[in-house]
């Protein structure tokens, strides 16, 4: 079968959804809508797909089998529930929602409908990660003692000025954490299990205008028992790849971006050296550490390709609307924490 898919929001990340599409073989660009009509149209004429008038219009078409959301992050709700009410599955850009309450009607809606719901973290679907993952399920740590992530990115105030939307609490629904370092915590989560605790600190130190922090460290303790620790920042020129340390009580491994720079296990493997030599120096791009153009968008194809898979064999996609809303529950935890100064449970 061949899916046809209809893009809602033609901002920035809307042009990795259609060059994402454009590689799977039975996937095709049918359509696009945008609140703002010239956004909608623009895209439609780099893509060859139709600017639809209304969301309903595109909604209507019976060759749209999945639809993609990249609005802003607040704003992901009621096309996602239209969506679902229309019979379209439904991938959404990271976050799922910007409150837990959101999160549970997008997922509620796609469940009542009997559509498939995907959230986007491509960084799940990188080989580095997926070799980080395989090596905890392994137990090639031994007992899991640390697991840190590191975000320390830069964007400019003309950024944050670029759309009235960006650094605000409804509409962004956070600063360094919800909209940039979200792809590390969900990682950090993957890789260490659930969170039990957090105690955190944030401020808003060098942009003007926003709401939102643009300096955030959280200490956390994971259900396993083991600790760790999440950095981020907008306010780091300028700007780093982002990196995740796993430690236990029989290895260490560092992934940076999509190399992996430390492997090292109490009992290696004759592949260790390969690997580490293997994985090494594959980032292609800045990561969107200074600039958020500056990523790939192979990742985006292999969540596509994993959501088309889960329709087809009607089985759960790898990051459903579940696991999309972890990372916003520990994220507003983080903000909890820090606006209160006490330790919160989640």
């Amino acid at each position: 079968m061949s899916f046809g898919f209809g893009i809602i929001g033609c901002g920035m990340i809307s042009r990795f959804h259609a060059k994402a599409i454009a590689d799977i073989e039975n996937a095709s660009l049918v359509g696009c809508w945008n609140r703002t009509p010239d956004s909608s149209q623009k895209l439609a004429e780099e893509t060859g797909c139709a600017a639809y008038d209304s969301l309903e219009e595109m909604l209507a078409n019976p060759d749209i089998h999945v639809v993609t959301i990249g609005t802003a992050s607040g704003a992901h709700l009621d096309p996602a529930v239209a969506a679902a009410e229309a019979g379209k599955h439904v991938i959404i850009e990271k976050p799922l929602e910007v409150t837990l309450e959101r999160c549970d009607k997008i997922i509620a809606a796609c469940e009542k409908n009997n559509v498939k719901l995907a959230t986007i973290f491509p960084s799940r679907f990188h080989e580095s990660s997926k070799l980080m993952k395989s090596a905890v399920d392994a137990e090639k740590f031994g007992t899991l003692t640390m697991g840190d992530a590191y975000v320390k990115w830069y964007r400019t105030q003309e950024y944050y000025d670029s759309g009235a939307w960006r650094g605000t609490w409804e509409m962004d629904g956070g600063g360094a954490l919800m909209n940039q370092a979200i792809h590390s915590v969900d990682l950090l989560y993957w890789f260490m299990g659930p969170v039990k605790s957090i105690v955190a600190q944030t401020a808003t130190l060098a942009h003007d205008r926003i709401e939102v922090e643009d300096v955030a460290t959280a200490s956390l303790q994971f259900e396993n028992g083991a600790l760790g620790v999440i950095e981020a920042t907008t306010a780091a020129f300028p700007g780093s790849l982002k990196k995740i340390e796993l430690h236990g009580s029989a290895g260490s491994a560092t992934l940076q971006e999509e190399d992996i720079t430390v492997w090292d296990f109490a009992e290696p493997t004759e592949n260790d050296k390969t690997l580490l030599e293997k994985m090494s120096n594959r980032t292609e791009s800045g990561g969107g550490a200074s600039d958020p153009a500056a990523i790939g968008h192979h990742g985006h194809t292999e969540l596509f390709k994993d959501a088309i898979d889960a329709i087809e064999n009607d089985t759960t996609p790898l990051i459903d609307g579940h696991e999309g809303r972890r990372s916003v529950e520990i994220i507003l935890g983080v903000y909890e924490a820090a606006k209160s100064g006490r330790r919160v449970d989640l």
